[in-house]
């Protein structure tokens, strides 16, 4: 523990939002420190996106490697273990979590090791294992994240029932690996597991996969994953599990209304996330929480107490990381007096990253309508695309949506190869309120995946060259 306890902005947490903080702060001249309990980065960079990440590409391999031989890679009794993978996964996370350390020393943020609980009128709390220090801030940002969701009828142990966590350290794949939730994360997870060869059963409560995608989108992804001999069930309900000695024992409620029951290895608990902002000392401070236990801020991401700020995942909103580090940077300017910008919550691109990758901004086509939208919509198949047909990956498509009045970018959705690398371009041409023809007009390199981008556009005016 440092012995300077006086800042001026004391920042609970180093997840994305926490650390982007502490540092953008400290760069505007501030007196920063940063509280976390754990390691450096929090939940995405440690048990999260990153490691994730790291599985996900061995798993691509995995799958290519499967098509090796019209590559004219040919390799007897080809075997795939996914020890390996995880390790490499934890070596990647443990190479940025010490990047972060690096980044809080060029940037002179104190970092300070323990649980941090406000006290009310500018006070931290801080416990490090039974040893409490007070520092105070003139400002405090609370940046506490969040953590797997609990049902009532299946509680994660981590060792039956796993949460993504868990599913990260996991260092053999199960045989039969049982999914409840078909958001980002399952499907995420289902694709490491089946590439390592688990049988993947999901069971999804909502009417189709991927629930925040354009419908074309999850139903595209629906069918791409059963080709892989996946077993999916949308509007059923989880009910039960049991552990025996051959298994777990699920039983699931299918959209006809029917009981079903599966022994698994394996169960992976995908139904979302709560925010962490119990015992951190809000109710002492005053600060005021919704009644999911999100903290409640402003345009600002300023509390209801003077001094006071919450971004990331506990101050709601989509819980992803770019967008709390987005939240970061705004939240330390207005904290220096430099906030001359808000965070644009209506261009927060969503990103799921399994194979093929999901990729999406702005309005579905069914909220574009909804809206009472004029739209044009163009859908255009990467099998148009050279780069992706010599790639090997040509599943999937482009689709984007434009209002006819201004030909406004409304949303763009992509499925198919480098899809959360791809959709920046039209995060950036919404953001300078591009029109479709300025997206298509920008020169594209021939031949790349980029193309695409372009052709897609084109297609939303119902000109496309190549489809």
């Amino acid at each position: 523990m440092a012995d300077k306890t006086e800042f001026d902005l004391v920042v609970v947490g180093s997840g994305p939002g926490g650390y982007v903080a502490a540092i953008r702060a400290a760069q505007l001249g501030l007196d920063v420190a940063c509280v976390e309990a754990e390691k450096l980065g929090g939940v995405c960079l440690n048990i999260g996106c990153i490691p994730t990440k790291a599985l996900l590409t061995s798993a691509l391999l995995v799958n290519d490697m499967k098509e090796g031989a019209q590559h004219g890679i040919v390799a007897d009794n080809l075997r795939f273990d996914m020890g390996p993978a995880q390790e490499r996964s934890r070596r990647v996370a443990n190479q940025l979590n010490r990047g972060i350390g690096g980044l809080f020393k060029k940037n002179g943020v104190t970092h300070l090791e323990g649980w941090g609980r406000l006290q009310g009128d500018g006070r931290v709390e801080i416990d490090n294992d039974g040893e409490k220090t007070v520092v105070s801030g003139k400002n405090i940002v609370i940046a506490t994240g969040s953590r797997p969701r609990d049902l009532p009828t299946l509680k994660i142990d981590e060792e039956h029932i796993l949460s993504s966590t868990g599913a990260l350290h996991q260092k053999e794949a199960p045989g039969h690996l049982f999914i409840v939730g078909a958001g980002a994360i399952g499907m995420e997870f289902a694709d490491v597991y089946e590439a390592f060869g688990s049988k993947i059963t999901i069971v999804e409560a909502l009417d189709r996969i991927l629930p925040l995608e354009d419908a074309e989108v999850s139903k595209f992804m629906e069918r791409t994953y059963r080709k892989r001999g996946m077993d999916i069930h949308t509007g059923a309900r989880f009910q039960k599990y049991e552990v025996g000695e051959d298994g777990i024992a699920v039983t699931f409620t299918d959209s006809e209304g029917e009981d079903r029951t599966l022994t698994v290895d394996k169960v992976l608990s995908a139904v979302g996330r709560v925010p962490n902002t119990e015992d951190c000392g809000l109710d002492a401070a005053g600060v005021e929480t919704d009644d999911r236990g999100f903290v409640k801020v402003d345009a600002q991401m300023r509390t209801n107490i003077d001094g006071v700020w919450s971004i990331g995942d506990c101050a709601g909103r989509q819980l992803l990381a770019h967008k709390a580090m987005h939240e970061g940077v705004v939240c330390a300017e207005h904290i220096a007096g430099e906030g001359h910008h808000l965070v644009d919550y209506d261009n927060v691109p969503n990103c799921t990253y399994c194979h093929p990758e999901v990729a999406s901004i702005g309005m579905t086509e069914a909220q574009a309508r909804e809206a009472g939208y004029e739209i044009q919509v163009g859908k255009l198949p990467w099998v148009a695309v050279g780069r992706a047909v010599a790639h090997g990956h040509a599943d999937g498509f482009i689709k984007v949506i434009r209002d006819t009045k201004y030909s406004e970018i409304l949303g763009a959705h992509i499925v198919g190869p480098s899809a959360t690398e791809l959709i920046a371009e039209f995060v950036l041409g919404r953001h300078l309120e591009s029109t479709v023809e300025e997206m298509e007009l920008a020169m594209h390199p021939h031949p790349t995946l980029s193309e695409g981008v372009a052709e897609g556009a084109l297609n939303a005016l119902g000109r496309a060259i190549h489809f």
